[in-house]
């Protein structure tokens, strides 16, 4: 994060700043290393025992890892050095486990679509079901995966680092202290929340922040175009100190920070620019294979919201469709359960190369109908409220 909240900034970083692809390596293999030393000390395992490594990430990120150099990912036609990276020995990249221990790595699909994606198509399932399924992953990159066990497509919405904290005042991972879930009542004067354990709150995650939003819009403190209210509308309601609006969420006696923590205008507009980039991901994927929302038989929702996303909330401000509920079923980090699975199979790992070589990518950044989808979701929950029956 250090290096920028998402991988554009990384990329950009890596290849401009002199020593950045180096720089960049460094931190990524130092985290893994204390996570690893961390988890095998908790464990009371010997690390010289730890014999493989299996990395799934998004294609940048498995560059840097890798020390790969990482420029055309961003430039047309947006080749990635390497997508699928045979095994090799983890001390070769500085993994400290045992000196012939192996790093396998998830095969990746195109640059913006990584094995992250492919995990988490492995831990939801939908390769090998008849139904037809989407996977959306929520977070900067908002990849969506629609097929079954005949056909899978793929595709990838720039949607920004605001689902996980980024660029909210406020905004924090979904971790000690984050608030996760928020209910708002009496014009917005009265605020319950559930805080990350039971601490006092220091900041806010996605789940809290698509939990403000729409019960913000439910109370009338903000309007469809997702602008607040005038100041006043309730006493929560105020004008911050640059000539903008902002919504008191907890006040400093009850942060542990010491300071009252609101919620801004940016921050709403940051929130809405990135559901609006899902939204329209997955509509315009649809329309490709000439499908609509009504013929998913099953929509998974993967991202690091911690314990709590509310999928009603997530519908009410257009982020997710408004099909039935049961059809719905949030995953978690599918990413890391995927990964689980590979590492202790060699017929799931092989089963990853297969899925990988199955997705077909489509992309968004030459799609014309992605620009009209996008503006159109720009709203809550859209301008079209004849996709949000259940909301209207």
């Amino acid at each position: 994060i250090a290096f920028g909240e998402d991988v554009i900034t990384r990329l950009i970083y890596a290849k401009e700043q002199v020593g950045g692809r180096e720089r960049l390596h460094e931190a990524i293999v130092g985290n893994l290393n204390m996570l690893i030393n961390n988890i095998v000390t908790e464990a009371e395992v010997n690390i010289q025992d730890v014999s493989c490594v299996l990395c799934a990430g998004n294609t940048s990120m498995m560059h840097f890892l890798l020390d790969l150099d990482s420029a055309n990912i961003r430039r047309e036609p947006y080749i990635p050095a390497a997508a699928l990276v045979p095994p090799i020995r983890a001390i070769e990249v500085g993994i400290q486990i045992n000196p012939r221990g192996l790093l396998y790595a998830v095969p990746a699909v195109s640059s913006y679509v990584g094995g992250d994606i492919v995990s988490g198509v492995l831990a939801s399932g939908i390769y090998r079901s008849s139904e037809l399924s989407m996977l959306i992953d929520v977070g900067t990159n908002g990849e969506i995966v629609i097929g079954n066990s005949d056909w899978l497509v793929c595709c990838s919405a720039s949607a920004g680092p605001a689902f996980e904290g980024g660029e909210v005042k406020f905004g924090m991972r979904a971790t000690h202290g984050a608030v996760e879930k928020v209910k708002v009542s009496e014009r917005g004067e009265a605020v319950q929340m559930v805080v990350i354990a039971d601490e006092k709150p220091r900041g806010i995650c996605g789940s809290g922040l698509i939990d403000v939003i729409s019960e913000l819009r439910r109370q009338g403190v903000i309007d469809r175009s997702a602008k607040f209210s005038e100041p006043g509308y309730c006493s929560r309601l105020r004008s911050s100190e640059d000539d903008t609006v902002e919504y008191v969420l907890a006040y400093a006696d009850d942060s542990a920070i010491g300071r009252d923590i609101v919620i801004t205008q940016p921050d709403i507009n940051n929130l809405v620019r990135s559901k609006a980039a899902v939204f329209a991901g997955a509509s315009v994927l649809l329309k490709s294979m000439e499908l609509s929302f009504n013929n998913l038989d099953r929509l998974f929702i993967a991202g690091g919201f911690g314990n709590y996303l509310d999928l009603s909330a997530a519908v009410a401000i257009g982020l997710l469709p408004d099909i039935p509920l049961e059809k719905v079923r949030f995953i978690g980090n599918s990413s890391l359960n995927g990964a689980k699975i590979a590492i202790l199979s060699r017929e799931a790992f092989s089963e990853v190369e297969r899925i990988a070589q199955k997705m077909t990518y489509i992309d968004l950044s030459s799609n014309l109908q992605f620009m009209d989808e996008y503006s159109s979701a720009l709203f809550l929950p859209h301008t079209n409220l004849e996709l949000f029956p259940s909301v209207t």
